[in-house]
């Protein structure tokens, strides 16, 4: 089976991802700093792309520009973690009827435009009409922790996370956070199509959402999920990956760090941020 968290599957077209790529990069960089500079013409009407305000961890080093999107959690009744997804309308832009997905949370509008770049935009997971599963669920991850105690497809609870005050590795300092990889949206697809997820249980992100409006309503006893795809050329990062031993030379011990360029993003630092979202196949 394909590895989801494999940078450059075997069975992708590596030569047309990096011309996407390239060229997305390209764009955001353009437009990073003004989204009103943007022709908005290059994006179909109706396709969900366009000038999009999200809520994302802050990135703080390296060539990424900008962070990666959080995705809000709540629990279902069974008392396993779920992503949110915003009820489904039908909307007319441009004279035709599109699917849109969004809603009102902790004071901001929540969109699934958040998760349009990287070619996730074409991901079945993202569609916003798409009718999947939305429990948060583990794959075959790096941490000891998470190979011994759970499985791949499992879903994920908050007992598994019962020492996250004190759990660490020989990555950065113990009792900040512990992490587990998981896919969302996504366990009824083909494994390339896998959204991968970082999740962190972390005392920090609890303490602040005492106070926070928006991590208040997005986060549930101190879970943070972030799309896991680095903004720079899409490649996966980790949060105390043992397999990333040189997070330590660029000061990413305690955060997510992307091995491929040295992007370094704070998962306990919540910001609105702006992207260009990418359309979706028409």
């Amino acid at each position: 089976m394909d590895d989801p968290y494999d940078k450059y599957p075997e069975d992708s077209d590596r030569r047309r991802f990096v011309k996407g790529v390239v060229g997305a990069g390209a764009l955001t960089g353009v437009i990073g700093a003004s989204a009103s500079l943007v022709d908005i013409s290059t994006a179909p009407p109706g396709a969900g792309g366009g000038p999009t305000d999200y809520m994302g961890i802050e990135k703080t080093a390296g060539p990424a520009p900008r962070g990666m999107p959080q995705i809000p959690l709540e629990y279902d009744s069974e008392g396993n973690l779920k992503g949110v997804w915003p009820e489904v309308e039908m909307q007319e832009i441009g004279g035709r009827p599109v699917p849109v997905a969004e809603m009102e949370l902790g004071g901001r509008t929540y969109s699934t435009t958040w998760y349009q770049y990287c070619g996730s935009q074409n991901n079945p997971a993202i569609q916003p009409d798409a009718d999947l599963d939305n429990t948060i669920r583990y794959t075959d991850g790096p941490y000891e922790w998470q190979s011994s105690a759970v499985s791949a497809g499992d879903p994920v609870r908050k007992e598994h996370f019962e020492d996250y005050t004190d759990w660490g590795n020989r990555i950065g300092e113990g009792g900040v956070g512990k992490p587990a990889k998981v896919t969302w949206r996504s366990t009824e697809l083909e494994p390339k199509n896998r959204l991968p997820v970082q999740l962190i249980r972390s005392p920090l992100i609890e303490r602040k959402a005492e106070d926070d409006e928006w991590l208040a309503a997005s986060t549930v006893d101190g879970f943070i999920a972030v799309h896991n795809q680095c903004t720079h050329f899409c490649c996966v990062p980790g949060f105390k990956d043992p397999e990333q031993t040189d997070a330590l030379a660029y000061n990413a011990g305690d955060k997510i760090y992307c091995q491929c360029h040295q992007s370094v993003y704070d998962p306990f630092m919540l910001i609105q941020q702006d992207m260009i979202a990418l359309p979706r196949s028409d």
